[in-house]
């Protein structure tokens, strides 16, 4: 919305603005700008260098995306000069996890949580839960009626187990909430008709994908071991936060996907050209790829602030190559320059405004990588790091690639008029 606006402003109240003020401007003969007219002319002379050693960064830095992870941990989001964050490492070492999980285990009929065989399951998925590397803790009524069968018999070491007949684990159950104080019962572990119970695995603070496999390796274990169980339910808000972390940085990807399509459609119409309209992609999508890459290799975590960066960088990055491939169009098709005075023109025209926005964006943006929230932190630098590589991308990558791509199209333009036989002509 606040693109658009921009765009509406910039095209209805500016024009009309400066047609009011007194704007004086000196009339001056055009000057070169001699630092872009070197830069031109070092990527001209260097072109063949350059683009194979960009195209050489560019495949390595792309074989380095799978190293990243599509990860997040939601406690170290905050800095540890965050009150929040010591707290919860404090809490995690010393008391008990943030992170939890909660099963309701159903038995299939009203009563049915006394039943031994339903009882023996769910003891023995608490115990794998306990075997388990990301366990602190696991909360279970089977825990309570191993314990009042030894009360019951005289604290017998050796009667800590379940109850062998499902009347006794019914009065035990009964005897054991009538001697709970008033307003206690024990409706948190088990529903009113006594069909399900309640499971809680309180866990170290891990990340969402280890969160989510260690969630499908117990509902694997449950359909293998535990046939008495029935429709089992895992909910909590880890589990909440890690499924919807999953979702949305999938589906910010394949929002990526849809917005590279369109992009394409739209720069093959604004430039009438199918090939250059394709050719700009590249420049457009290597310096996301590029960043990823320097990503994986240095970190290797994406969370969910650093799945929306693709997408977001993407008109930053595209402005950039719109604005360099513009001028060189109008280059070779107004003034019937060949590829390489074309990039020349480029340079000269346009490039000092590129390196300027660049600068502003990358220095906002590397603000929010001061941030001590990490979704503002670790976004922030992403993106510098890509509008960086951008604008390297379209200095000395796209040019060099312009001038290889159309270099037949220049020799043939030479061998059909004998009278083109200087570069500037």
């Amino acid at each position: 919305m606040g693109v658009a606006t921009s765009f509406v402003l910039s095209v209805t109240f500016l024009p009309a603005v400066l047609s009011l003020l007194p704007v004086r401007v000196k009339t001056r003969q055009d000057e070169k700008d001699i630092v872009m007219a070197k830069l031109g002319e070092f990527v001209v002379r260097r072109r063949n260098t350059l683009l194979w050693g960009m195209a050489a960064v560019v495949v390595v830095l792309i074989t380095a995306i799978p190293r990243n992870e599509l990860n997040d941990v939601f406690v170290h989001y905050f800095d540890e000069s965050v009150t929040f964050r010591t707290d919860s490492d404090f809490t995690t070492e010393n008391l008990t996890g943030l992170y939890n999980i909660n099963y309701s285990l159903h038995a299939g009929e009203s009563s049915g949580i006394s039943k031994p065989e339903f009882l023996h399951e769910v003891d023995a998925f608490a115990n794998w839960y306990r075997q388990q590397p990301e366990t602190l803790h696991v909360n279970t009524i089977t825990d309570i009626l191993k314990r009042l069968n030894k009360n019951m018999h005289g604290d017998n070491e050796d009667m800590y187990r379940l109850p062998s007949q499902r009347d006794l684990s019914a009065q035990y159950l009964l005897l054991y909430e009538m001697s709970l104080p008033y307003g206690l019962d024990l409706n948190d572990q088990i529903n009113v008709d006594k069909s399900s119970t309640r499971v809680t695995a309180t866990l170290k603070t891990i990340s969402s994908r280890e969160f989510l496999a260690l969630e499908q390796r117990a509902l694997q274990w449950l359909s293998e071991n535990a046939p008495h169980i029935q429709g089992v339910d895992a909910s909590s808000p880890s589990v909440m936060f890690a499924h919807i972390g999953k979702r949305n940085i999938i589906g910010m990807l394949l929002g990526t996907t849809v917005a590279l399509i369109m992009i394409s459609l739209i720069l093959i119409l604004a430039f009438r050209s199918v090939k250059i309209g394709l050719l700009s992609l590249i420049p457009n999508l290597a310096p996301a790829a590029m960043g990823f890459g320097l990503w994986g290799i240095f970190v290797g975590q994406i969370g969910l602030a650093l799945s929306v960066v693709t997408t977001m960088t993407f008109g930053i990055v595209v402005d950039d190559t719109v604005h360099f491939m513009s001028k060189y169009l109008r280059a070779r098709r107004e003034k019937h320059l060949n590829a390489q005075d074309a990039v020349r023109y480029a340079f000269t025209t346009v490039g000092r405004a590129l390196i300027i926005t660049s600068v502003v964006l990358v220095a906002g943006f590397l603000v929010l990588a001061t941030s001590s929230f990490e979704l503002n932190a670790g976004m922030g630098l992403l993106t510098a790091i890509v509008i960086t590589l951008a604008l390297l991308a379209d200095f000395l990558f796209l040019p060099p690639l312009l001038m290889k791509i159309e270099e037949k199209r220049d020799a043939k333009v030479v061998l059909a008029d004998p009278a083109v036989d200087s570069p500037s002509a």
